[in-house]
């Protein structure tokens, strides 16, 4: 992905549109340690719903990964995000 198409997904995402500070504290606390929903929702102290929806949006657009099945699904952050974290800390 184009260094200025990135730039614009991260600003979307976590600047522009509603729910961004969310998405960068779960991208953050993923950086340091991959995690499940239940795990992040206790992390952040935030709703297991919230956390499951905006983890969608961040799936959705390619920027964490996922390895599991069903209730042992844990999240990681994606390979286009650990190499472009320069970016992320950036915006």
């Amino acid at each position: 992905m184009a260094e200025r198409a990135l730039r614009n997904l991260f600003w979307y995402l976590l600047i522009a549109s509603r729910g961004g500070s969310t998405r960068a504290r779960l991208v953050r606390e993923l950086m340091k340690e991959p995690a499940n929903i239940n795990q992040l929702a206790e992390r952040l102290g935030m709703d297991y719903k919230t956390i499951k929806h905006h983890i969608e949006i961040l799936a959705a657009h390619g920027l964490i990964t996922a390895e599991g099945l069903r209730y042992n699904v844990v999240y990681f952050p994606s390979q286009i995000l650990e190499d472009n974290k320069d970016i992320f800390d950036e915006v």
